[in-house]
């Protein structure tokens, strides 16, 4: 199994047709967003859809962003659109996107990651720990979660470096 970005991965429209066979309707928005050019304009320019495979088959996927379905917000970034195909279910394998995003958020100085859900007693078995119920797009309220990575805040980067 490997982790791949989807815009690198130089075969999207065979991962987008992987992602389209979830029976998932945000998994149905995604491949929307993707599909229209729309998805950098609506999650931020610098987002990323992380796609869990092995050889040609999608296990997982899910995504490391600006922003999410919780708007307007501070909170930056956020792990969404997590969908694991029901066949692959109970191995945890959302777990090693969550590696991905973790490093990730490491390299860029980034000291936490937001996530957005309903769901409890799920993103806690991989260290995201409960925020704040916050209200999302739709005006719904929605579970915010967040997990903390080993990088510094850049600010104390900077006072570390002698730069601040």
């Amino acid at each position: 199994m490997q982790v791949i970005e989807f815009f690198e991965s130089g075969r999207q429209e065979h991962w987008l047709a992987q992602i389209r066979r979830s029976d998932w309707g945000a998994a149905a928005f995604l491949a929307d967003l993707i599909s229209r050019g729309a998805f950098f304009d609506t999650v931020g320019a610098g987002s990323k859809v992380l796609l869990l495979t092995e050889g040609d088959e999608l296990i997982s996927f899910c995504t490391y962003a600006e922003k999410d379905d919780i708007q307007p917000t501070e909170l930056s970034p956020w792990m969404g659109f997590v969908y694991t195909f029901p066949e692959h279910r109970g191995h945890r394998y959302a777990g090693k996107l969550f590696e991905e995003i973790e490093r990730i958020a490491e390299a860029e100085g980034t000291p936490e990651v937001y996530i957005s859900t309903n769901h409890i007693g799920l993103y806690e078995k991989y260290g995201c720990e409960f925020k704040t119920m916050l209200n999302d797009i739709d005006g719904m309220p929605s579970r915010v979660y967040v997990k903390k990575t080993a990088a510094l805040p850049q600010d104390l980067i900077e006072k570390r470096d002698g730069h601040g």
